[in-house]
């Protein structure tokens, strides 16, 4: 599926101007209200806001750039990450009243976050790199843990984790398997990896980019051809390409 990231950047660019016109709408309500604020005082808002307007902004025109260039700079990243942090909740809320589902905008925002990760050419080894997956994709009916220790596979092939791991073992790189964002995050704080690969549906792989901040992940989604969170897969050659984007080998 050919996932738009325009759809994320639109909406970018439309909550900036709906909050500018909010700040705007604002400041000509209250200019005549001297009791209730003082012109100082409201300056001094208004001025923060539009501080912050044009950071935010700098990060919105940095990441339209850097899509077009097809190349990071590192000087602006900052600017791209407070751009995203800010107006990811106004972007999601802009969505829904243009009728675009949720669903679609995260597509969009894993698309544009994959796409500024890769353009940072990054050249980490094997043992560097985390493929951190979803323990949906083990089969229901399996007896064996394997979310402390992926060696438990017995690598029966009833489910793709042994696929994953194999894809492991041949660029050398760390397999985790975890049950949520708490043990997802554990995982990561205990190997520091440099890059991760995630798997993971919309709502779970956004919630963890944006968990990770300093750390560059590329995003997989799985797919659930039995509804959410029970038996779902994921294409190993996306994985692999994902690997291939960050990852030179052990």
């Amino acid at each position: 599926m050919k996932i738009k990231k325009r759809i994320y950047i639109s909406l970018l660019m439309v909550s900036m101007l709906l909050i500018a016109g909010l700040v705007t709408a604002v400041w000509f309500l209250l200019q005549n209200r001297e009791v209730l604020v003082g012109r100082v005082v409201l300056t001094i808002i208004v001025s923060i806001i539009a501080l912050l307007f044009l950071l935010v902004g700098t990060g919105v025109l940095a990441i339209i750039i850097m899509i077009i260039r097809s190349k990071t700079f590192p000087s602006l990243e900052n600017f791209t990450r407070l751009a995203n942090e800010l107006l990811f909740p106004a972007a999601l809320f802009t969505g829904r009243l243009a009728g675009i589902s949720k669903e679609r905008i995260l597509q969009s925002y894993i698309a544009v976050n994959n796409y500024l990760v890769e353009s940072k050419q990054l050249v980490l080894k094997g043992p560097q790199v985390m493929i951190l997956l979803p323990h949906c994709l083990q089969d229901s009916e399996c007896p064996h843990k394997i979310t402390m220790d992926v060696n438990n596979c017995k690598r029966c092939h009833k489910c793709c984790v042994s696929d994953l791991i194999e894809l492991g073992e041949k660029y050398h790189a760390v397999v985790k398997v975890a049950t949520g964002g708490t043990l997802a995050r554990k995982f990561i704080e205990e190997t520091k990896p440099r890059g991760v690969v995630a798997v993971a549906c919309e709502r779970d792989l956004s919630l963890g980019i944006q968990d990770a901040i300093q750390i560059p992940v590329i995003g997989v989604l799985n797919c659930r051809p039995n509804g959410p969170c029970v038996n779902t897969s994921v294409v190993v050659a996306d994985v692999e390409k994902a690997l291939q984007a960050i990852c030179k080998g052990g």
